[in-house]
């Protein structure tokens, strides 16, 4: 089967290039196996990214309308203390009135 020493050294090159082509096989299957699984995640934190998107636009949302609710009842209690700061200086009015 080996008559010289060329023989055995063209069957070692035949079999380093098949060792090396199964490598470069197996490198570029995991290659893209690790590509698949980043986009995979990316994927997944653009959708985690736009779900806090919306809850910040949601809380953006209501704390707007709160603040607008929180003016009215300022002005409201505003007018409750004004009412109220009139009663007791017309009942200390009639007391000293009255003494």
């Amino acid at each position: 089967m080996f008559e010289t020493s060329k023989d055995f050294l063209n069957i070692a090159i035949g079999a380093a290039v098949v060792g090396l082509t199964a490598f470069a096989c197996w490198a570029v299957y995991y290659f893209a196996r690790i590509l698949q699984q980043v986009f995979a995640i990316i994927k997944d934190m653009r959708s985690r990214l736009h779900k806090i998107d919306e809850l910040i636009k949601t809380v953006k949302e209501r704390l707007e309308h709160t603040t607008s609710y929180l003016l009215l009842i300022s002005e409201g209690v505003k007018k409750l203390v004004d009412v109220i700061k009139e009663r007791t200086d017309g009942s200390k009015q009639k007391k000293t009135h009255n003494s």
